[in-house]
């Protein structure tokens, strides 16, 4: 796994978030590249446990091997979307000190030519974060309806030419099946009209791909739910966030989770706020971070405590 190559964003400061302390139970839902997963390791060590998730084989095969010395890590291969069901297994009921939601694709994953997440590099359309898994870019690309073409382009990509994007994909398709990522930027270039722009005419279409495959966005809100059920009072959620589609749901449960009336009756009959937020406004990657890591500019860290 010498070619495994990825960037920890605001390492310190998700961490730092965290307040880590030795001797607690702490959760990295997205091991990537065990940058998170060591940085708290050696904050807790040697009493504190840590848990971390990952459905990427490759990335838990380079984690795995950096991080081999420590005995108090658990290395899951599974989606973060069975936290409770996983740490049932291990007999944990609360998470005491606090859980790393790092929302990002690694670089691994988006520069490797064959996961296919790319169009720069033309490979089998494929983006599966989880290589085990049955469903890809393919088969959205091939098998979905015009409508629902049309539908997540809007929706997760925000792309204005959803329309004339999913005609073209179809005409294509009527004819011939798209294997390729090449292919399908190039039908998307052809389906949109050349206007001036830094962003490449495919990148919006292949993120909303992307996050079908993944079922990243319905995967986010699942989760936050349940990390609020499992966190023990005191117990930090650090959350970093990479688009302003799963910035929006953090921000929006995080917010609700924290208010003290939620139904606006005259008479509040709301339970207690489980939680409160650290910041109020996202934490930024610092100028120097950006500088050696662009794609950090994109990344919102926000941070709560359990209270209740």
């Amino acid at each position: 796994m010498s070619d495994f190559k990825h960037y920890t964003v605001m390492l310190n400061e998700a961490v730092d978030a965290l307040e880590c302390q030795d001797g607690k139970i702490y959760v990295d839902c997205t091991l990537g590249g065990g940058g998170h997963s060591e940085l708290i390791l050696k904050r807790i060590s040697p009493n504190g446990r840590l848990i971390s998730f990952d459905i990427d084989n490759e990335a838990i095969a380079h984690a795995s091997k950096r991080l081999e010395k420590y005995s108090n890590l658990k290395i899951i291969k599974s989606s973060y979307v069975n936290i409770k069901k996983e740490l049932t297994k291990l007999g944990i009921e609360k998470i005491t000190g606090g859980v790393l939601l790092d929302l990002g694709a690694s670089y691994h994953q988006l520069t490797k030519a064959e996961r296919g997440f790319s169009f720069s590099k033309n490979a089998p359309l494929d983006m599966r974060f989880d290589m085990d898994a049955d469903f890809s870019a393919y088969d959205v690309v091939n098998s979905y309806k015009e409508q629902d073409l049309v539908k997540i382009f809007s929706e997760y990509g925000e792309e204005r030419f959803s329309k004339r994007i999913a005609k073209k994909i179809i005409e294509y398709r009527s004819k011939k099946k798209i294997e390729t990522t090449g292919e399908l930027a190039d039908i998307i270039i052809d389906a949109t009209p050349k206007i001036k722009s830094n962003i490449h005419p495919a990148t919006r279409v292949f993120q909303a791909i992307r996050i079908e495959v993944n079922q990243e966005l319905k995967n986010v809100n699942f989760v936050l739910h349940d990390i609020l059920d499992l966190l023990d009072v005191g117990g930090i959620i650090s959350v970093i966030s990479f688009h302003s589609l799963e910035d929006r749901i953090v921000k929006k449960i995080l917010k609700l989770e924290s208010q003290k009336c939620r139904c606006n009756d005259l008479i509040c009959k709301c339970p207690p706020p489980r939680i409160e937020l650290v910041n109020k406004k996202p934490i930024m990657a610092s100028d120097a971070e950006i500088q050696e890591n662009p794609p950090s500019r994109s990344a919102k860290l926000r941070v709560a405590r359990c209270i209740s």
